[in-house]
């Protein structure tokens, strides 16, 4: 009985990691000083300065709200990626920003999730990009507050 019961335990703790509550508990967050309207705005207006970063007509993603999310997609030919992160009001002054997951950008459907699906380095190296390219780039650097995963 007691091997069971050990057996149960391991079999428990070493599952365990695949078993997170919420629709995106492995994202990697970051607290922004900001309403979520304004954010929105300056990522827009990131992207109206970027062009290489707007998603074409081609693909079927297109940045919408869903009912708690604002769903915002970065396409990056030169790393042959796309980008999924989310933005959602906190309270009036204060928005959470997500990044969420990479696909690789000619074969859709592919997406792996940050802090998942890739190798502790890779994931860190993932982050990084996205920080460097885009986050950072948004011109609200004091504005930001991370939230890390780990």
């Amino acid at each position: 009985m007691k091997n069971i019961i050990k057996l149960c335990l391991f079999l428990l703790l070493f599952n365990s990691c695949n078993f997170a509550p919420g629709s995106y508990p492995y994202a990697e967050t970051y607290k922004i000083n900001l309403s979520e309207e304004e954010l929105i705005e300056v990522i827009n207006k990131f992207k109206e300065s970027n062009t290489e970063y707007i998603m074409g007509l081609e693909y079927s993603l297109t940045d919408r709200r869903s009912s708690h999310w604002y769903h915002i997609y970065f396409k990056n030919l030169k790393k042959d990626r796309i980008l999924h992160i989310w933005v959602s009001k906190i309270s009036e002054r204060k928005t959470k920003l997500a990044f969420v997951s990479v696909n690789k950008h000619s074969v859709l459907g592919s997406w792996r999730r940050i802090n998942k699906d890739f190798t502790w380095s890779e994931n860190r190296k993932q982050i990084k990009e996205f920080e460097n390219e885009i986050l950072y780039q948004l011109g609200i650097d004091d504005l930001i507050e991370p939230e890390s995963f780990w």
